[in-house]
């Protein structure tokens, strides 16, 4: 008669851990139970009886001699070890003391000192988050108080870094993907030394704090030490890790020498269910195994539960088969055995076999506060009214935010360790920079993000034909080869649309790890394939990893597609940039499901998102040197698909350098001012012929950008759009709301608020309005 609560983990053990000899559950107890005992040698008779019937059916098919092949094949049972016979396998699982690992070293023991140590360290952390969480009155603990032990590993024996320069190019990265349980974070940053005093975690989730509610990248409102992304969007982080080991292999392959290896570092994400149900979870890790990421390790807590209800109640695949399905290379092991975590860490880290490593840790939630510990209601703060007894019966004293003097001598000593890491490494890296310095400049150049002035980039980019009509996708396609002139740095990217885009880097090579195709990590050109979720997430992680300005395209209807990771982007004052092509109705004949309408304006309603969309191939070099100027945010290129007329009669220095301010004085009337024409994009050419028929008092304004005007002087903006003149006329072929807050309500926009329809995209923009004449009777009526 199992409780509820034990036949569920019943049923899991089955499922994890005898169901198939690629699963089990790793362990490395110097004791094994009888009952342990029993369980393996019932999968072997299981498996035996099941090979046998297997080898019968198939001989009486006359199929006896290709069973024999694959009975007798090798069969993995921890697939990044390496592999072993089937039935030596069982035997080595029934006998061995240690994890197994054929083909490779054992790793690096844990000694009775350390584990000792590790262990205390987790319960520490785990009152650390009880205290946190409580004295916030808000907050997660379940992950906190679950995932202990994995902590106590990477920071006190897996991973690489160095608290004193938390900066440091060749630190493994770590993220947490499920960032509600940030105080986990916290905790071990704080116990790992780096500068996040134990009185911030005591301002946990207040008012500028280093400790707010979840991981924030140092942006103007956080500066804390050891955050690598900012996470809590569930799966973004766990495909933030992904750009992050492609950028990571990018660097190895364009800086490391046969001489000298300046970049090895590993990437670590920690993500639970919600994380892996995300859709955009599966886009990247389909992503990072197809490029053959094996610097890439994710450790999946795995502990049966999700916010509402017991995983189980909305999930039943077997998330192992299916990472393997994708390529990666994935096993259990049980996330509160510190030996079997460090076993299985330290063979994902030594196993360079092209695949990615998913490690399913299996927890249980909230452990340590027993009234709530493996149920859905320890993920929050439930547990809170109980972690006074909790923390006694971990031995804790009653002093809140307590560490022992013996954890922190532990993690001085782990310090000490891993500076002697950190000097060996500036020692090669001072050899490889005096026989490199080429190459040294161009790393520290990226690592500065050095970034010459907006004058010294036109100069180096030619002005335009005066005389050619082009769409500003082209036009685009110029600009950016110019800016990877400038920049070696830059790398683009495509979501399956390179060749509609027009963001091809020529000359760079293509991303990835299949020389076979003509891939390499050198490359300077991604190909996503259609996950632009995914490849926004992964362009953050790019960013993130501080040695690349990336930016990625599709077409822009399809921009919704990957909103989060922007919206992301933009908190997180990320340089990243977006080409978005295929801008409006001018899409034509593809019809209302690919001609944008709602979503440049959408686009400007997140803030720290620049939005810029050119009129004309020398607003295009504008907005692209605007994209490389901005240090602090993203920003989104909106390109069109048909051709564009090169505006001649405005000065090439005029629209370069109003583009770089948002806005600017097109045409200037040559009389008393009565009327104002704004414009953005392909509409501008319809505003400056509409303004020619109209007299002398009418002036047109170009707004590429609405934020970058907006952030101009007041003076600027009063110069361009003096508020005597009340007369205007705004016209943009998409949603018209965001243009009132220019014409007023004395003003008209001409716009599009409906769906638009298939026809040619002449036939499109005549019927709902954008013509010249039209904009004359408008501003003619006001």
């Amino acid at each position: 008669n199992l409780s509820p609560k034990r036949a569920h983990a019943t049923r899991q053990a089955m499922q994890y851990g005898t169901r198939d000899l690629e699963t089990q559950l790793l362990s490395v107890k110097k004791e094994k139970s009888s009952s342990l005992l029993k369980a393996l040698m019932a999968s072997a008779v299981v498996l035996s009886c099941t090979v046998a019937f297997v080898a019968i059916r198939n001989s009486q098919a006359g199929e006896l001699q290709s069973t024999m092949t694959r009975v007798s094949a090798p069969v993995q049972r921890f697939s990044m070890a390496g592999v072993r016979p089937a039935r030596k396998e069982m035997k080595v699982a029934a006998t061995t003391k240690r994890h197994v690992a054929s083909t490779m070293a054992p790793p690096a023991a844990i000694t009775e000192t350390e584990l000792a140590a590790l262990t205390k360290a987790a319960n520490e952390e785990r009152g650390l988050a009880m205290d946190g969480v409580t004295a916030a009155n808000s907050g997660h603990l379940g992950l906190p108080l679950g995932a202990a032990e994995i902590g106590a590993v990477l920071w006190g024996k897996s991973m690489t870094y160095n608290p004193k320069d938390p900066k440091w190019i060749n630190r493994d990265r770590f993220i947490l993907s499920a960032g509600h349980g940030s105080m986990f974070i916290y905790s071990w940053l704080n116990l790992a030394g780096y500068d996040l005093p134990i009185d911030e975690l005591k301002q946990f989730r207040q008012h500028h704090s280093m400790t707010p509610g979840h991981p924030e990248f140092p942006n103007s409102e956080h500066t804390t030490p050891g955050i690598e992304s900012t996470t809590g969007p569930l799966g973004q982080g766990v495909s933030n890790a992904v750009g992050m080991a492609a950028a990571e292999k990018m660097a190895a392959a364009t800086y490391n020498t046969d001489k000298h290896t300046i970049i090895d570092n590993h990437i670590f994400a920690l993500a639970g269910d919600g994380c892996l149900q995300e859709g955009v979870a599966f886009e990247a890790a389909a992503f990072a195994a197809h490029e053959k990421l094996d610097n890439l390790i994710v450790l999946y807590d795995a502990n049966d539960v999700t916010l509402d209800k017991m995983a189980e109640f909305t999930q039943s695949e077997d998330v192992i088969q299916r990472y393997k399905a994708m390529g990666w290379d994935a096993v259990v092991v049980d996330g509160h055995d510190l030996e079997a975590v460090n076993a299985a860490i330290e063979h994902a880290k030594a196993d360079n076999n092209g695949k990615p490593k998913l490690l399913m840790c299996r927890t249980v939630i909230g452990k340590g506060i027993d009234e709530v510990a493996g149920t859905n209601a320890a993920h929050g703060e439930a547990g809170v009214k109980f972690t006074d007894e909790s923390r006694a019966k971990l031995g804790l004293p009653d002093e809140k935010f307590y560490v022992s003097p013996e954890t922190r001598e532990f993690f001085t000593k782990r310090t000490d360790e891993l500076k002697k890491v950190y000097d060996d490494w500036q020692a090669t890296y001072a050899e490889w920079k005096s026989e490199n310095s080429a190459l040294a400049q161009q790393l520290e150049d990226a690592v500065a993000r050095k970034t010459p002035t907006v004058e010294e980039m036109f100069a180096q980019i030619p002005a335009r034909d005066p005389e050619v009509a082009e769409a500003t996708r082209i036009s685009g396609s110029t600009a950016l080869n110019d800016i990877a002139k400038i920049f070696p740095d830059v790398i683009s990217g495509s979501a399956d649309l390179h060749g509609s885009n027009k963001n091809y880097i020529s000359g760079g090579g293509d991303f990835g790890g299949e020389p076979a195709l003509g891939k390499a990590y050198t490359g300077r050109n991604v190909y996503y394939g259609i996950r632009e979720h995914a490849m926004g997430a992964i362009m953050n992680g790019f960013a993130y990893y501080g040695l690349n300005r990336a930016s990625g395209a599709t077409f822009l209807v399809f921009a919704d597609y990957m909103r989060s990771p922007v919206r992301v982007a933009a908190l997180a004052e990320l340089p990243v940039s977006y080409i978005w092509t295929h801008d409006s109705i001018g899409v034509g004949e593809d019809g209302p499901t690919h001609q944008p309408i709602e979503q440049v304006s959408s686009l400007r309603l997140i803030p720290n998102l620049d939005v810029m969309r050119p009129a004309d191939p020398e607003e295009t070099v504008g907005a692209y040197v605007g994209t490389m100027e901005r240090q602090n945010g993203p920003t989104a290129l909106i390109l069109t698909r048909q051709n564009v007329p090169n505006l001649k009669e405005i000065p090439v220095e005029t629209r370069r350098m109003g583009t770089i301010k948002g806005g600017y004085v097109a045409k200037k009337e040559t009389g008393d001012l009565k009327t104002i024409l704004i414009a953005s994009g392909s509409e501008l050419s319809i505003a400056m012929d509409a303004a020619k028929s109209m007299g002398d008092g009418v002036r047109v304004v170009s707004m590429p950008c609405m934020e970058r005007f907006d952030r101009q002087s007041a003076e600027y903006k009063e110069e361009v759009l003096p508020t005597g003149c009340r007369q205007r006329v705004a016209i943009e072929a998409g949603a018209s709301g965001m243009w009132y807050k220019y014409v007023g309500l004395d003003g008209k926009v001409i716009g599009v608020d409906r769906f638009g329809f298939s026809a040619p995209g002449d036939i499109v923009f005549k019927e709902l309005g954008f013509t010249t004449e039209n904009v004359v009777a408008t501003a003619k009526a006001l």
